[in-house]
């Protein structure tokens, strides 16, 4: 998973704008008068929800963005319009409707738990008049946007016939509409790129009930039928994200710890929004939006995620512990699945690995550069015997296979007993297989197994072998 944070895809939001209200405090006292928490307040503070939330997280990602949604005349959308303001985002997609009551959302927190939420909200659907407004919007600026996002909260902007109209006139113009959804039907989005639906939406959409991958299959098939979409998907909580192009796919859940799973879904949306417009595979936009998930369910509120902490996360989530690394073949395919499922590149290389010097190093290092997942697999001790004489190897295969687990570059380490690793590259099957630059490209073990062969030129003069024989030459004039 690559991602060019040089790269600002433009990103258009259509929907509900909402007002997150939090008020902080502490708990050390039941009421008298009834059997509830007494909160002493220590802190109030405000935010964008709804489709604010996908704002301030394609913020985050880096991306341009812009608004189109309804407000009242209040003084919620005050607030909303003051916030927007201060992120820089222009207010001429906003259409004020008089009389129309804002949205605004009330959590009481309590030693960072969420005791009781209550809402002030109007559902009902927006004017004509004002659905026209925003078409007009739409028409005058929808070449310039590179993706639209249509974030549902059930709270009147987006009707039928303005989702329609939005997806007819973008489809026109080739640019791709995502929506995360709200309701049962589903119809009103019917020719978008994708729905963000999770298990519970779905079914309630299709009504298929999500047991197992055969009714998650008929489950996302269904969606796309329903809704004439591109690619369905449906996201999975700790399972990760599915989704059917065509073929089924799971990208599993990348999550340490939950605190808080406020705002997941305008993550999710928000991630695949920021992927897809910035010109990334599906599998490449599902995998850095259950990355960007993981990240935000560790914060307190409707958080956000940068591309930094995003790639910190992704870089320590897969770094395993040195006897983690080690594995069986068996092991080692299963974990490689999962691998696959993210779409990462798989990597591999072998050698002896005696002793373990600057050229391997420098050699291991530009091996993961060729992908995501490095796997050495590393000759055992009766395996370099033969290769090398009965005096070696010098290091027992047990500290051989540490050593090179500590390294950061590596990711799986793995044994054979062959002369060759031929029977391991069959199994394995790496996308990338890389021999050091001493070998002919048709010499090259197990190529016929691998998608691509490359060769990675080794430092002069860097070998076990040589350091071998100057410490016997030094030992020898030391005993001179």
């Amino acid at each position: 998973m690559l991602i060019d944070k040089k790269v600002k895809p433009n990103v258009l939001v259509i929907g509900d704008l909402i007002l997150d209200k939090y008020v902080w405090g502490e708990c050390s006292r039941i009421s008298p008068e009834a059997p509830v928490q007494i909160i002493d307040i220590t802190d109030e503070s405000v935010t964008l929800g709804g489709a604010g939330n996908v704002v301030k997280n394609l913020l985050a990602f880096n991306s341009k963005v812009s608004i189109f949604s309804v407000l009242g005349n209040d003084e919620v959308a005050k607030s909303i319009k003051s916030i927007l303001g201060e992120l820089n985002i222009n207010l001429s997609g906003i259409v004020t409707e008089t009389g129309r009551l804002s949205s605004v959302k009330t959590r009481i927190i309590s030693s960072h738990q969420q005791v009781i939420r209550f809402d002030k909200e109007c559902k009902k659907n927006i004017k004509k008049s004002s659905e026209e407004l925003l078409i007009s919007y739409l028409l005058n600026e929808i070449k310039s946007f590179d993706i639209v996002i249509l974030s549902d909260y059930a709270k009147g902007v987006l009707t039928q016939s303005l989702c329609q109209k939005i997806i007819s006139i973008s489809n026109r113009e080739n640019i791709r509409v995502i929506v995360d959804p709200k309701g049962s039907n589903y119809k009103k989005y019917k020719g978008s790129y994708l729905l963000t639906p999770n298990k519970k939406e779905a079914f309630e959409s299709t009504g298929i009930e999500i047991k197992d991958d055969k009714t998650l299959s008929e489950s996302l098939l269904k969606l796309k039928n329903i809704c004439d979409l591109k690619i369905s998907l449906i996201t999975l909580s700790e399972k990760g994200i599915a989704f059917f192009d065509t073929n089924f796919s799971q990208s599993p859940a990348m999550v340490r710890n939950v605190y808080d799973v406020t705002g997941a879904g305008d993550t999710v949306i928000s991630a695949l929004g920021y992927a897809l417009g910035s010109g990334h595979s599906i599998t490449d936009a599902v995998n850095f939006a259950n990355l960007a998930a993981g990240v935000v369910v560790e914060k307190i509120g409707s958080a956000t995620a940068t591309i930094d902490e995003i790639l910190a996360y992704y870089k320590n989530y897969s770094k395993p512990v040195i006897n983690d690394k080690i594995l069986n073949l068996d092991d080692l395919i299963s974990q490689l699945n999962t691998h696959r499922k993210r779409g990462d590149k798989i990597v591999f290389t072998n050698g002896c690995f005696d002793i373990l010097h600057s050229g391997h190093v420098l050699y291991l290092e530009e091996a993961k550069k060729q992908g995501d997942t490095l796997i050495v697999a590393i000759n055992s001790d009766s395996s370099v015997m033969k290769l090398k004489g009965k005096n070696r190897p010098i290091n027992s295969i047990e500290d051989r296979t540490k050593v090179l687990a500590a390294l950061e570059s590596i990711n799986y380490v793995i044994i054979f007993d062959e002369l060759t690793p031929e029977k391991v590259i069959k199994k394995i099957k790496p996308d990338i297989l890389v021999k050091g630059g001493d070998y002919e490209l048709d010499n090259v073990v197990g190529r016929e197994y691998s998608k691509e062969v490359k060769l990675i030129t080794f430092i002069d003069g860097k070998s076990s072998s040589n350091i071998i024989n100057k410490i016997i030459a030094n030992h020898g004039q030391q005993d001179n």
